[in-house]
């Protein structure tokens, strides 16, 4: 396996030996000094180019990188109706045999405002672009209090979607009603636990992609229930868990207004309470 300095200098040299790269800047968690390093982490690259669309005639250039197992470029892509492929920039995410990962961004030199990053670390500026180089920090990740109407706004989402788990229940379609669980509830919900390890710290955390570093913010009696709200496809673990979540997000809900001078709508959330504990024998009969 390549060592992060040989990587690192394989990065360099392409962009030194191709005049039609001009910066190249790393950012991600390898250049966030919060984060405990590992062998697992991508290398999140940015080349900033002039003539962008060179690139696209002969896409093997990125075998310099080394060989590869996969690689997906997601900005040209048609995974969701309605995508539309990206002229502004092209992305390569590839995976090595040697098990690295390098995640390449080529953005049109123009667009480099769009490329501003508190964990920028710039490896390369041919034309000193940045005179301003500063130390990498997670300032930009650092979890934001919220507002009175984004919190609003999260737990009428979580009780409002909460309703359609309890009617996909109800009508035994199960995918149905654990894909409302697992995507607009289990956001709402993972939000709002977020919010409250932000209140514990002053909101002075990043809790990472996906919540990834939410553990560490959360006392063991809260993320033992964060567990328990993953069910399989099974309709009493599903109920079992919509009402896990619908405890710890009241709960906590209270807690985060009560604390940082926020109005919750007692009563929004008790009707639904009270309506999904009725629907229950619609569940289960």
């Amino acid at each position: 396996m390549r060592s992060e300095q040989q990587i690192l200098e394989k990065i360099i040299s392409i962009a030194k030996e191709d005049d039609r790269i001009r910066a190249v800047i790393l950012n991600g968690s390898r250049t966030n000094p919060e984060v405990v390093k590992d062998d697992f982490q991508d290398f999140d690259v940015i080349y900033l180019v002039k003539n962008l669309e060179s690139f696209g005639i002969y896409l093997n250039w990125i075998d310099v990188f080394g060989e590869r197992i996969i690689v997906q470029m997601p900005n040209s892509m048609e995974i969701d109706e309605g995508d539309i492929e990206s002229t502004d920039e092209i992305v390569y995410l590839m995976l090595f045999k040697d098990f690295h990962r390098i995640d390449l961004r080529l953005v049109k030199m123009e667009n480099i405002k769009d490329c501003k990053d508190s964990l920028n670390k710039v490896l390369l500026d041919k034309d000193n672009l940045f005179s301003d180089i500063l130390k990498p920090t997670d300032a930009d990740y650092i979890l934001r209090k919220p507002s009175q109407k984004a919190f609003a706004d999260c737990c009428n989402e979580f009780w409002w979607v909460s309703t359609y788990v309890v009617k996909g229940l109800a009508r035994n379609e199960l995918i149905y009603a654990k894909e409302m669980l697992e995507g607009p509830v289990r956001k709402m919900f993972m939000k709002m636990m977020a919010w409250s390890a932000g209140t514990d710290h002053d909101f002075t955390i990043n809790v990472g992609k996906s919540h990834r570093y939410l553990k560490s913010y959360l006392s063991p009696s809260v993320w033992s229930g964060i567990i328990k709200t993953y069910p399989r496809l099974n309709k009493i673990e599903i109920w079992q868990s919509l009402m896990e979540m619908t405890k710890l997000f009241d709960d906590k809900a209270a807690e985060v207004a009560d604390r940082i001078g926020l109005t919750y709508n007692h009563v929004e959330a008790e009707n639904v309470k009270a309506y999904l504990n009725e629907m229950k024998r619609a569940v289960f009969e």
